[in-house]
């Protein structure tokens, strides 16, 4: 009887002790031989909970503590904003967590890879990427994990470039996590940082959390140009080129100086817009007034150019028409061609030397003295007859 009796205690016992391990591995409790971090990393890494936390209400609850914000470049051609989103990460996973009686550490490395991690989307981005800033994310014995995770979002930005370039404007960026019919995460926002707000010809004022709708949250960022450089490079050329075409009527008529002067300004300016035609703004909701104001001064030049034409045919004839002559000559040009030879003669006798004058009339004397005496000749034989 007592044999039977032992038997029966030592069964009792093993079969305590096996139910004793097995709840001892379903409470998250390992081999009391091995209390190290690693174990500890190696036994909730093997549990393969890769799947996002569901509990009753099948939301989960992603608080983000701070989200840095960097405006990375403003495409002004395409209207296209290129940003980085650095957002901090926070959810809970309580069966994650683990008794600080037998692992006495409050946190634990994990790899991202091992367990769920919850994505961000920049849902109004034509191009966005998401990726992990480490390999390794922290756990608490609590069942709070915590992580980071960068953005690169491309946002179609519709500025308003009207007053290009002294324009300034707001450009929203989109941000979600994944949700549908009640399951899913839902975001808790909290601060908001801006990182180094200049970079090119746009500034970065301000960054702010804006909702307008309840399964989505807004970045509001504040753009604008920094005027200085788009001044010096695109309107002051313009401005200084009118200048110098307007102050080019003090050069002659006469020579074609003025003429060929206008034409190489005109040309010049031409070139200056196929050059900066990458420069220029891209059609938004109002035009870029720079574009009229370009307009203008290209008019304005060819305009002043054919004046100048004008006034030098005006100059030079008298006249505006502008046929082409016959071959005859007509009593003006008849009247102008007997000037010029009356001018030229004159400068001819100016130049004749003393000598040449006086051996010119005594030739004409001898011709004078012959004519007269044939002329005496002829009378006589008429007498004679």
């Amino acid at each position: 009887m007592e044999s039977e009796m032992l038997r029966f205690l030592i069964r009792s016992l093993w079969k305590a002790g096996f139910f004793l391990s097995l709840l001892a591995v379903a409470c998250g409790r390992a081999d009391p031989s091995c209390k190290t971090r690693r174990c500890l990393a190696e036994m909730l890494i093997n549990k393969s909970y890769t799947s996002q936390p569901q509990y009753e209400n099948c939301t989960q609850m992603i608080y983000v503590p701070l989200i840095e914000y960097q405006t990375l470049s403003v495409d002004t051609k395409n209207l296209r904003l290129i940003s980085r989103l650095q957002a901090s990460l926070i959810w809970s996973d309580l069966e994650l967590g683990w008794n600080t009686s037998v692992y006495q550490y409050d946190e634990v490395i994990l790899p991202v890879s091992k367990v769920w991690t919850p994505e961000l989307h920049v849902t109004n981005g034509i191009v966005t990427t998401m990726k992990h800033s480490s390999r390794d994310l922290l756990a608490y014995s609590n069942g709070t994990l915590a992580h980071t995770v960068i953005i690169n979002a491309e946002v179609n930005c519709e500025v308003n470039l009207f007053n290009y370039p002294f324009a300034a404007d707001e450009c929203p960026v989109a941000i979600q996590t994944w949700s549908t019919d009640g399951c899913g995460t839902e975001l808790i926002l909290g601060d908001l940082k801006m990182v180094d707000g200049t970079h090119g010809d746009w500034r970065t004022d301000s960054v702010l959390f804006q909702k307008q709708r309840d399964d989505r949250n807004y970045i509001m960022v504040a753009l604008s140009i920094k005027y200085l450089n788009p001044f010096i490079t695109l309107m002051l050329p313009s401005i200084l080129i009118v200048l110098a075409d307007v102050v080019s009527f003090a050069l002659p008529l006469g020579g074609g100086e003025r003429n060929s002067f206008k034409v190489t300004l005109v040309l010049s300016f031409t070139m200056f817009l196929i050059i900066l035609n990458d420069e220029l703004p891209g059609d938004s909701q109002c035009s870029p007034i720079i574009r009229t104001h370009f307009c203008i001064c290209l008019v304005l030049m060819v305009f002043s150019m054919l004046v100048s034409l004008v006034l030098t045919r005006v100059a030079k004839d008298g006249s505006l028409i502008l046929c082409c002559c016959r071959k005859g000559s007509t009593p003006e040009n008849t009247a102008n061609k007997e000037e010029k030879e009356d001018e030229e003669a004159k400068a001819g006798i100016s130049v004749v030397p003393p000598n040449a004058s006086e051996e010119h009339g005594q030739m004409l004397r001898k011709v004078v003295n012959f004519l007269q005496d044939l002329d005496a000749k002829e009378q006589e034989t008429k007498t004679t007859v």
